[in-house]
């Protein structure tokens, strides 16, 4: 059998998928102006009700109490540009400073992710990603994000409307970068977070991934950035580049990385699956997310692999299940092929 036909056996259908809407934020206007795009794309009552929605099912009442003295000085626990959008935000949406801290907070836990680099035959790198969250009202929220500077696309993502990070980016001709939680964060483990990253001063795991895109030259220096600076907890970086090679796991710990995991197509390792364990250790007799998408890689074949190849692994049950909220295909030496799709239900476990 084909390895195209061995793969369409294996697939679960999904309700049918459709893309976000686009919105694009020019970095040449102030911080404080930059997000009012948004408004043109969400309706802001709505934006009120599931921001409200996502910050009671997640935060900690306690959280609320801490964050008010950081959102009475803003600029000296928050650094530029992401205080001032904080505040824009705040302004436009009708929202208090406090709860837009919050609701970005409430986005860097419980992202429970798969991520996959890929390399064909012929040395061109594809990089797809899964992202869930236990949260449906995200599937109306999801957004795809293109920065522009001096008029042209400086790099571009996707993520939630009323967030500032981003967990999934590419900087075209450069790198494709996403970002996988690391184990489980616990509702008690949130005073960490917060003094790591307003005391210590360390980076949120999304606010790295955006600083990356828009200031890494290439895949070896997006790698070093995402390796080395602090924040707030542990996470996976996934990394891609545009030249035969260029693919990395980036296991982190909140001061430098624990592992990097490098794509070794001359010895037959042309993949990396990472979902959110050490890819060293043996996952969870639960999760078969990282032995499904594994099976269905080999069975499709280095020589067959591209993203619409890519996007049929992702769509497999369990890599995608219940809580996915969107799947990102991409290659950063064709940026024009960047596809997001929301999964509207998911993809639910068929009998």
């Amino acid at each position: 059998m084909l390895p195209g036909l061995v793969l369409a056996a294996l697939l679960v259908p999904c309700t049918a998928d459709f893309p976000p809407p686009s919105v694009n934020v020019s970095l040449d206007d102030p911080p404080e102006v930059r997000w009012a795009p948004l408004l043109k794309a969400f309706d802001i009552n709505y934006l009120k009700t599931a921001a409200a929605e996502v910050i009671d099912t997640t935060v900690p009442k306690w959280v609320h109490n801490a964050i008010a003295p950081v959102a009475a000085a803003l600029e000296k626990y928050v650094p530029q540009p992401y205080g001032g959008e904080i505040r824009g935000m705040a302004t436009q949406f009708g929202a208090s400073i406090s709860d837009i801290i919050i609701l970005n907070f409430a986005y860097e836990i419980s992202a429970f992710c798969t991520s996959i680099v890929a390399q064909d035959s012929n040395g061109t790198l594809y990089h797809g990603r899964n992202l869930d969250y236990p949260h449906d009202v995200l599937r109306n929220l999801t957004v795809d994000l293109i920065f522009v500077k001096n008029g042209e696309v400086l790099y571009r993502g996707t993520s939630f409307a009323g967030y500032v990070g981003l967990w999934t980016g590419q900087s075209p001709k450069k790198f494709t970068i996403s970002g996988d939680q690391r184990g489980k964060e616990q509702w008690w483990e949130w005073w960490k977070n917060l003094v790591s990253a307003f005391l210590l001063r360390r980076s949120p795991v999304s606010w790295l991934v955006r600083e990356t895109l828009e200031g890494a030259e290439d895949f070896q220096e997006a790698v070093m950035r995402l390796s080395k600076i602090p924040i707030i907890t542990g996470v996976y970086y996934i990394v891609a580049g545009v030249r035969a090679g260029e693919g990395a796991v980036i296991t982190r710990d909140r001061n430098g990385p624990a592992d990097i995991w490098p794509l070794d197509p001359l010895n037959g390792g042309w993949y990396l699956v990472e979902t959110n364990f050490d890819h060293w250790l043996p996952p969870p007799a639960w999760d078969h997310r990282r032995d499904t998408a594994n099976k269905a890689l080999n069975a499709t074949g280095q020589a067959h692999i591209n993203v619409d190849t890519l996007y049929k692994v992702l769509s497999l049950f369990p890599v995608c299940n219940g809580i996915t909220v969107y799947t990102t295909t991409m290659s950063a030496v064709a940026p024009e092929k960047y596809n997001t799709l929301i999964r509207p239900e998911g993809c639910p476990r068929i009998e």
